[in-house]
């Protein structure tokens, strides 16, 4: 899975929506760019580039969260989308954009811009899952856990449905253009932050791999063998709202890899060892996104396909035939 991470990277290093030799896209990335047209040189570093590092930071980071929360809510069908998570994000970042004018006011100081949609969607991802966890110590049944996180999802749509119809036509087109996906909108300048905060929250998620795999056994026994379920719950709670915070904030909404990669990495694994099933998610994670991104180029010049025509083809084959081999 490593390999085919690194051959999918490559790939989307050399081939994209403009057609540019091999050869000149290995000079540019070995810095013997003198000989080559500045158009393809700025397409290289600062289009192909950091759309490759982005799918691959993201796969991982949904994949990651997906995990997490299909383990400790013990529902397979739990994810960042299926659960509201992505809906708290998007509402936040529909309240900047369309309410506020894209700016957010907090006493004296004001935040613009990139900043200020970073920081809605991370609250608006963080009171999502605040509200799932406490859902959570008063329902004992999975299934309505689950009820309860579609339930929140649509409320959110529906505020976001009302800002949009009372919001400009200005407004209604960015979040819009914001709403459809894309990896190519994190530049090398803001790469860092993103960078920062996605390989956090992915840390955080290699530290908890025996943790899970106690609260696989179900969280009396969890408790039995020294784990604290409470700050075990809290701690994932923060893990997952930064990685879920990061990528809505960053690449917009991004359907079904968070709840499918997971299954992947079992199918693959054969085993719920999560010392093991955790890095295989995450690289299974990066390959997929990074297919993904692949194939929203394939049109070439007629421009490139939303992210979220795309990752459903993905992950509904994966979640169907999950489900009818349990049912088996």
């Amino acid at each position: 899975m490593g390999v085919l991470t690194l051959l999918l990277f490559v790939a989307n290093l050399f081939v994209g929506s403009v057609d540019i030799p091999v050869s000149e896209v290995w000079s540019v990335l070995t810095g013997e760019a003198d000989a080559v047209r500045p158009s393809w040189q700025f397409i290289v570093l600062e289009a192909r580039l950091p759309q490759a590092l982005t799918a691959l930071l993201c796969g991982a980071a949904l994949a990651a969260g997906g995990l997490m929360l299909q383990t400790v809510f013990r529902n397979p069908l739990a994810g960042p989308s299926i659960l509201g998570i992505d809906s708290g994000a998007s509402l936040g970042v529909a309240l900047v954009m369309l309410l506020s004018g894209g700016s957010l006011m907090a006493g004296k100081m004001a935040l613009g811009g990139f900043l200020a949609v970073t920081v809605a969607a991370f609250v608006g991802a963080m009171v999502v899952m605040g509200l799932l966890l406490f859902f959570s110590t008063l329902l004992r049944s999975d299934i309505m856990l689950l009820i309860v996180g579609i339930m929140i999802g649509y409320v959110g749509s529906s505020v976001i449905s009302l800002l949009n119809f009372f919001s400009t036509a200005e407004g209604v087109h960015s979040y819009m253009v914001w709403g459809m996906g894309s990896f190519g909108g994190v530049s090398m300048g803001q790469m860092p932050w993103f960078a920062l905060l996605v390989l956090v929250g992915l840390m955080a998620s290699l530290l908890m791999a025996k943790p899970l795999n106690a609260l696989l056994l179900g969280y009396h026994y969890a408790g039995n063998l020294g784990v604290n379920v409470r700050r075990t719950r809290l701690y994932l709670l923060l893990t997952t709202g930064v990685l879920s915070a990061a990528t809505t904030a960053f690449c917009g909404p991004v359907s079904f890899l968070g709840l499918a990669v997971p299954h992947m990495a079992r199918l693959l694994l054969r085993k719920a060892d999560h010392r093991l099933l955790m890095p295989l998610s995450l690289l299974t994670g990066s390959t997929v996104a990074l297919l993904c991104n692949l194939i929203c180029t394939l049109p070439g010049d007629k421009g490139a396909i939303p992210l979220s025509a795309v990752t459903p083809l993905l992950g509904v084959p994966v979640i169907l035939y999950v489900l009818l081999h349990g049912r088996k």
